[in-house]
């Protein structure tokens, strides 16, 4: 029987990995983007472009290829994790992995590329180092999700009951935005070349590998780990067990919940992965010397003020019953993404995005909390690969698709140093988001029907 109140070792365990874990998400998610456009593209000539993909495509591809990789990651290692019966060797040596291929990024460089192949010509040149850099990022996810989407998600399902995953998945929404916040504030260094990008890189991935060497003396394997894991003789067997059709219909709540996650995600990811970019080429040069001003400053506090209340009033509701809470962030994130897409006024999107996040925090906590109360005891490492076509395989691979076709549609653009027009996202990419989000309600009303009530583990 797990303890119903964990240790706070164990706390302090859990989020250390999940905030580190966040912190090199975040970097890939995020600041490779800028990457691409800031350091590979923005010095590119116009012969290099006409020969090469555009940005918001690389991106695209980059993302999707990354999810690709992750998900068949998560399935072949979650399952191997399994069979081992040792999550905390594959926590462990994995971020310290994860944090060494980090570290590397800063070395791709043009020249570096072209040295190394011995290229001459500028498109090619611009071509391969974006592929190395999607080739990259491709071994970095399989580091990443062995041990995190694997690994420490399946630890974290082996010690909790459904009574504290709530509590768990709150936390981890809280220490998911510090890291987030972290990250941003120093990426914005490196996006405006007040730090370099080798040395962001470098000296975050090395913090994620030291976190990882911690964890070989901070994280214990639980005896349900060790002694109850129902995994059968065969691993080829263990590996296709989710798409079982009658796996499937034992299992019918954890597989709606995982489709209301899959909605939401795509929904995400159809601006996320822009987002910075979109930030820094359109909505800081629409808004000029108004983008700090007391008038904006008072919206900021005012919607971060509304950001909080609502998600603790959201999360009381929640508390007493899922419905009550999951329907209401469905619409407001909906609603976000709509008040997003009508302008880039800095006011305008200050109040969009109150919404759009507190939707989708609760719905990611609430939403997550309920897979792992739906995963049958004892096969946590081998719904992880399922669990993770729907949160990345479909939603990074149509959700950047989605928005780079808003992008294209839309053909905002901005002149780079040598007078190359570039495509750069448009506020577009906030509707085709907002349509995909109001999909979200279908699977959720098939669950809400079912009840989310389980027998405690």
């Amino acid at each position: 029987m797990i303890k119903e109140k964990l240790s706070k070792k164990t706390w302090f365990t859990m989020c250390l990995f999940s905030f580190m874990g966040g912190i090199a998400w975040n970097i890939e998610n995020m600041y490779f983007n800028t990457f691409l456009y800031n350091s590979v593209y923005s010095s590119a000539s116009e012969e290099a472009m006409a020969g090469s993909m555009a940005p918001t495509t690389a991106i695209s591809r980059m993302v999707a290829l990354s999810a690709i990789a992750a998900v068949l990651t998560t399935f072949v290692m979650g399952t191997l994790s399994d069979k081992m019966k040792n999550r905390k060797l594959f926590i462990s040596v994995g971020y310290i992995l994860w944090g060494l291929v980090t570290a590397i990024f800063g070395f791709i460089t043009k020249d570096n590329v072209a040295a190394i192949l011995g290229l001459t010509d500028e498109a090619k040149i611009l071509t391969s180092t974006v592929w190395v850099i999607i080739l990259m990022d491709i071994i970095m996810t399989f580091m990443g999700s062995t041990s995190n989407d694997a690994a420490f998600n399946a630890w974290v399902t082996d010690i909790s009951t459904p009574k504290i995953r709530p509590t768990i998945e709150t936390a981890f929404t809280f220490v998911g935005f510090l890291s987030m916040v972290a990250v941003m504030g120093i990426g914005s260094l490196a996006q405006s070349g007040a730090v370099s990008y080798r040395n962001f890189f470098l000296y975050l991935g090395l913090i994620v590998t030291a976190c990882g060497i911690a964890g070989l003396f901070l994280i214990k394997n639980p005896d349900k780990t060790a002694d109850k894991n129902e995994v059968s003789a065969s691993y080829w067997a263990d590996l296709f067990y989710g798409f079982r059709p009658s796996v499937i219909k034992n299992n019918t709540r954890l597989y709606l919940t995982l489709l209301a996650v899959g909605f939401s995600s795509v929904s995400y990811q159809v601006f996320f992965p822009y987002l910075l970019v979109y930030l820094q080429y359109v909505v800081i040069p629409d808004n000029g010397d108004n983008l700090i001003t007391p008038s904006v400053i008072a919206t900021f506090v005012i919607m971060v003020a509304i950001l909080i209340g609502s998600m603790v009033l959201l999360l009381k509701l929640s508390g007493k019953s899922k419905a009550k809470g999951l329907i209401p962030s469905a619409i407001l994130a909906t609603a976000g993404l709509v008040i997003l897409s009508t302008s880039t006024n800095i006011h305008i999107i200050l109040i969009g995005i109150v919404p759009a996040v507190v939707g989708n925090l609760v719905m990611g906590i609430q939403l997550n909390a309920s897979i792992k109360d739906f995963i049958p005891e004892g096969k946590a490492g081998l719904f992880q690969g399922i669990r993770m076509i729907f949160t990345v395989l479909i939603p990074m691979v149509l959700g950047p698709a989605l928005g780079d076709m808003a992008c294209r549609n839309s053909a905002v653009t901005y002149i780079n140093e040598f007078g190359v027009e570039t495509i750069v996202p448009s506020a577009s990419m906030f509707v085709y988001a907002a349509i995909v989000s109001v999909f979200v309600l279908v699977p959720l009303y098939f669950l809400i029907k079912k009840g989310f009530s389980v027998e405690e583990k």
